[in-house]
C-alpha cells in the first residue's frame, strides 16, 4: 500500500479525504518488474533474462507477480496530479 502522511502534504490535499486513508501517489500505472529489470540492465550494460521464480527463495512469487500500483483513486479524491517523471522514465535518465 502506497501511503502520503498528512504531514508532508498541503492542507486543501488533506482536507479533500478521510482522515487516515489511504493515498497512492504514485504517477506510473502498473511498471511491469520485466520492464524494470530490463531498464536496470540497459543502463548498466548487463543482460537481462528470465529466471525461475525459486531462483529468489521466498521472495520468487512476489518477483514472479506483478503487482500493479494505481493512482486512480488518489487522483479522483484529491484531485491530485503526478509532475514527475515515472518509475521507468526516471530509471533511464539515473546519472551514474
Amino acid at each position: 500500500m502506497c501511503a502520503v502522511r498528512p504531514s508532508a502534504c498541503r492542507a486543501p490535499f488533506t482536507t479533500r479525504a478521510r482522515a487516515g486513508s489511504p493515498a497512492c501517489a504514485v504517477g506510473d500505472e502498473g511498471d511491469a518488474v520485466r520492464d524494470i529489470a530490463t531498464v536496470i540492465g540497459r543502463r548498466l550494460g548487463l543482460p537481462v533474462e528470465s529466471v525461475p521464480q525459486e531462483n529468489f527463495g521466498p521472495l520468487g512469487p512476489i518477483f514472479a507477480m506483478d503487482q500493479p500500483a494505481s493512482s486512480a483513486h488518489t487522483r479522483d479524491v484529491l484531485g491530485w496530479q503526478p509532475t514527475h517523471p515515472g518509475l521507468l522514465e526516471d530509471l533511464e535518465n539515473v546519472q551514474r
